[in-house]
């Protein structure tokens, strides 16, 4: 029987250090790093979605990295269709595999499988669509909160489009979208796991959060949204709603002041932070570790790579 490929996980919110922790733990082991962020994905995208620098991509080669242009759709399906494959080479190539990134649906996608969404309902979803174009999408999401508040919890108020889809999910099946995810099991098994959480006081995460939205806008992020707007990017794609890349935009629209752009990024972010230590904190199989406690990781790592 074949060896089941393993995947070292190193997972945790925003501006916890993944990229240097994944980096430190590969590069002696000459893995490489498969990107599990929704954002990373998109080209012209690099300020606000802190991508490797070219240096750390010199250092371990990175994939699932600039795939996409911003007006494309990318999915957990599609993550997991381009992912599985290039595991696959890895593995036959005996190099070691890091999976690398804050985004917990991606993760789950790969390590635990995808379940079979209900049929849509153009009816119901152009009315949805109506309404969140008159309404605003956080309307939308105060109600799926009464519906379904496990799937409320993991969507951003602003993601208009997958609020829209639990919504539709609840009329055409009548039961949440988390009932429908529970049903399902997630009982994909496909590779062993070694999942690594870093975690530190949020106190200290916070502050890491702020210094970055800081470094940011010191790097060129205004100029890099104005960038995309003048290239015919429109505001509403999804990924230009992103977190970042929608404060400048509504800042360059005069819809915020500079002061006000930089409180709510950095709010948002701390928010944002806050839900995906709530999405992997469900997973128990992740193992908490500080990142600076490298020496730890290393050993575990060689040990699951060993066994």
């Amino acid at each position: 029987m074949t060896e089941r490929p393993r995947l070292i996980i190193i997972s945790g919110p925003t501006c916890v250090g993944k990229t240097r922790t994944a980096i430190a733990l590969a590069e002696p082991l000459a893995g490489e790093i498969i990107s599990a962020d929704a954002m990373q994905v998109y080209r012209h995208m690099d300020i606000g979605t802190a991508k490797p620098t070219e240096q750390e991509r010199d250092r371990v080669q990175h994939h699932l990295i600039d795939v996409v242009d911003p007006d494309e759709s990318f999915s957990a399906a599609r993550f997991k269709s381009i992912a599985e494959p290039l595991i696959g080479e890895l593995h036959e190539k005996g190099l070691p595999v890091f999976v690398v990134g804050g985004t917990g649906l991606y993760i789950k996608a790969i390590t635990q499988g995808l379940f079979r969404a209900p049929r849509t309902d153009e009816a119901i979803r152009k009315r949805l669509r109506a309404e969140a174009g008159a309404s605003g999408s956080r309307v939308l999401h105060k109600r799926l909160q009464a519906v379904d508040p496990v799937a409320a919890l993991n969507i951003h108020p602003n993601d208009a489009y997958r609020i829209i889809r639990a919504l539709e999910i609840f009329e055409v099946t009548g039961k949440p979208l988390s009932e429908h995810h529970r049903a399902h099991g997630f009982s994909d098994n496909p590779y062993r796991t070694l999942k690594i959480g870093l975690l530190v006081d949020r106190n200290i995460l916070y502050d890491r959060i702020n210094k970055r939205v800081d470094e940011m806008l010191a790097s060129g992020l205004l100029e890099e949204v104005k960038g995309l707007l003048d290239k015919g990017y429109s505001p509403r794609l999804k990924s230009m709603r992103s977190i970042g890349y929608r404060h400048m935009t509504d800042h360059l629209q005069g819809k915020a002041t500079w002061d006000e752009t930089i409180d709510l990024f950095k709010r948002d972010t701390r928010r944002y932070a806050k839900r995906q230590l709530t999405w992997f904190r469900t997973d128990p199989e992740i193992e908490w570790i500080k990142p600076s406690d490298v020496d730890v990781m290393r050993k575990k790592v060689v040990g699951f790579l060993t066994r």
